[in-house]
């Protein structure tokens, strides 16, 4: 693990206004300091990851460490998102954890036969929900080692 670590991106892609409000709650109650963004579906997620659209402006679309991605969403969903993120040489490096309602075992196979490195059922409770995000705060944050922006292999 590093010495210092440098503030890191964090991304949601989900649709739902209710979902990102609780979201956006349980970051701030579980205190990971990381700076949380959000887009509101597949299309949105890859304008931004792009730096396309009202993305385009330097600084509005810093690189996410990691990706926290609905599957059902409108326009684009999070299969057919993930499905691209993964196929790109300038993308497939950040992780993808799949936080969604559906607990369906065809979408749990299908989305880490896509690349997903992790696949979590969103908590019913808001408690629950603190309690992931920090887990998943310290795991993804405080301990993994993560390429920097822009570090290709």
């Amino acid at each position: 693990m590093t010495e210092a670590r440098r503030p890191l991106t964090i991304l949601v892609a989900d649709d739902d206004d209710d979902d990102r409000t609780f979201i956006r709650r349980a970051w701030e109650k579980s205190r990971v300091a990381n700076d949380l963004r959000f887009v509101e579906d597949g299309e949105e997620l890859m304008e931004y990851l792009n730096q396309n659209g009202r993305f385009s402006e330097p600084g509005s679309s810093p690189r996410p460490a990691v990706i926290l991605l609905d599957l059902n969403m409108p326009r684009k969903d999070g299969r057919e998102a993930l499905r691209e993120i993964k196929a790109s040489a300038d993308l497939r490096q950040i992780p993808v954890i799949i936080l969604t309602t559906s607990q369906a075992d065809e979408d749990i196979c299908r989305s880490y036969e896509l690349g997903a490195n992790s696949y979590i059922a969103k908590p019913v409770t808001f408690g629950a929900l603190v309690d992931v995000l920090q887990v998943l705060g310290r795991y993804w944050i405080e301990i993994v080692d993560l390429p920097p922006p822009g570090v290709r292999a």
